[in-house]
């Protein structure tokens, strides 16, 4: 029996007499042609809504946008990628309706319109909000670093830096002693050719070495200028990450989940290598796109900071940060503060050993009051003083402490949130990831880079909400 052969490529076809054919109704471009057309671009911040009356005719935003939404939620960001599918791909041609812009086109957009995206990701919300998609009740809100167009070779630390000069200097002193010995050697001896040209390779080597050091000195002068603690040559922006991310050199994106159906609420990237101090300002921006003016939001440890605690009490914010194990107390086998128990009525701590320590000193650092409570008499004596301490023991506390035990409260009470954060927040940052494939950012600069990332949060969201809805809801909700 033969193989199946197909049909002829010259035969003549019955093909639909219309594109719109090809479309079917459940099909995610009817969803991204309504959503758009139903936006306010100008207010959105996009340029050149209103066309020209003289010149050449240009692209309308609304197509290009169409086309970059098309392309984020299916795994397409590049834009000669996307010039390709305008060419072979059915459902692209019939979304931006036979047009082919080229590639430069298409980049050009995406960098000239990079600060509206954000207000597009953020139409989207209010649309899921008002299908009620959001619990609007607990955000989960975590960090994930990604890479940036920087090669972690061309991002310099300080530390770095001053490191390859005292290296260089030792290294240019030897070899000039080696040179100057050279010279000498050859002064009393005859027909020495081979240490001159051992002479003229040591020159070379100093050159370099003085060539590269001269460019290690100015690096380290412009940080000094600036008063940055990094630079990076390739993306100035980016920021080398810490170590147990395997993120050479990138930025930092921070995500508010909201727990119902793991939508995004709130997207934001930085360029700060610690996630400490970012979660009220995460919070507070979701609170303002869901219209909540109170709202419960839990973190990882990297996100205690007592200031930015008592900045969600202030907004509204009813945070659970578990307080992390860190200091020499902790490194060096003692008892931690956790284990001394504060009376607030008394104003004074309990040890592990049952003793008082009250408070004695008081000192000012930044915007806080810091007191110390110590017992000097109940050390001298204690039979546990080599589990707690070396010397004599003092627990330090913050004026504004209090914050941090209302968290503590409210943890012990209600341990299962820490887990409910994990599964939460960790979806959108796999499917972001793997599925999506944005391991790595393609543009250059901070604002560009949050750009990026705004079309695909709203990528994710859309596709969650195509699950959730399907296409046809969504359009009634448009249209609605």
């Amino acid at each position: 029996m033969a193989h199946s052969s197909g049909i002829d490529r010259s035969q003549v076809l019955l093909l639909p007499e219309a594109v719109d054919d090809y479309v079917g109704p459940d099909n995610p471009v009817r969803f991204i042609d309504a959503f758009v057309d139903g936006l306010d671009l100008a207010g959105a911040g996009f340029g050149r809504v209103a066309p020209k009356a003289t010149g050449r005719p240009g692209y309308d935003p609304a197509d290009l946008l169409k086309l970059y939404i098309y392309g984020y939620l299916n795994r397409v960001r590049s834009s000669r990628r996307l010039e390709a599918e305008t060419l072979r791909n059915i459902e692209v041609i019939w979304l931006i309706r036979h047009m082919k812009p080229d590639f430069k086109t298409i980049a050009d957009f995406r960098r000239d319109n990079r600060a509206a995206f954000k207000a597009v990701f953020r139409d989207f919300v209010v649309l899921c909000r008002q299908l009620d998609l959001f619990g609007r009740e607990l955000l989960a809100v975590d960090g994930t670093r990604i890479k940036a167009v920087n090669n972690k070779d061309r991002n310099f630390t300080r530390g770095a830096l001053t490191k390859f000069i005292h290296e260089a200097d030792e290294k240019l002193a030897d070899y000039m002693k080696r040179l100057d010995e050279g010279d000498a050697d050859e002064e009393r001896a005859e027909g020495g050719n081979g240490r001159r040209r051992s002479g003229a390779k040591l020159a070379e080597k100093i050159a370099a070495i003085q060539g590269k050091r001269d460019r290690h000195t100015a690096l380290l002068a412009e940080l000094d200028r600036s008063g940055a603690d990094q630079i990076s040559l390739t993306d100035p922006d980016a920021r080398a990450m810490a170590r147990m991310t395997k993120v050479g050199v990138g930025y930092n994106v921070q995500l508010a989940v909201d727990v119902k159906h793991k939508l995004i609420a709130e997207q934001a990237v930085s360029n700060q290598v610690l996630d400490m101090g970012l979660l009220a300002p995460t919070v507070e921006a979701a609170m303002d796109t869901l219209d909540v003016d109170r709202i419960e939001a839990v973190a990882d440890r990297g996100y205690f900071k007592i200031e930015d605690i008592e900045a969600c009490e202030k907004a509204g914010i009813t945070a659970y940060v578990p307080k992390p194990i860190r200091g020499p107390a902790a490194r060096e086998g003692f008892f931690t503060k956790d284990e001394f128990r504060y009376d607030r009525e008394k104003d004074v701590y309990i040890c592990p050993a049952g003793q008082t320590l009250s408070p004695r000193y008081e000192s000012r650092s930044r915007d806080n009051l810091k007191i110390d409570y110590c017992n000097r008499d109940a050390c001298r004596a204690c039979p546990m003083r080599s589990r707690c301490t070396k010397g004599f023991q003092r627990v330090s506390r913050l004026e504004n402490e209090a914050v941090l035990d209302r968290m503590a409260a409210r943890l012990a009470a209600r341990p299962a949130v820490l887990d409910r954060r994990r599964e939460t927040v960790e979806h959108p940052f796999g499917t972001i990831k793997q599925w999506m494939n944005q391991g790595a950012f393609l543009m250059k600069g901070l604002d560009k880079v949050r750009g990026e990332f705004s079309l695909t949060a709203l990528a994710y969201n859309i596709r969650r909400a195509i699950t959730l809805v399907g296409v046809p809801g969504l359009i009634a909700a448009v249209r609605a």
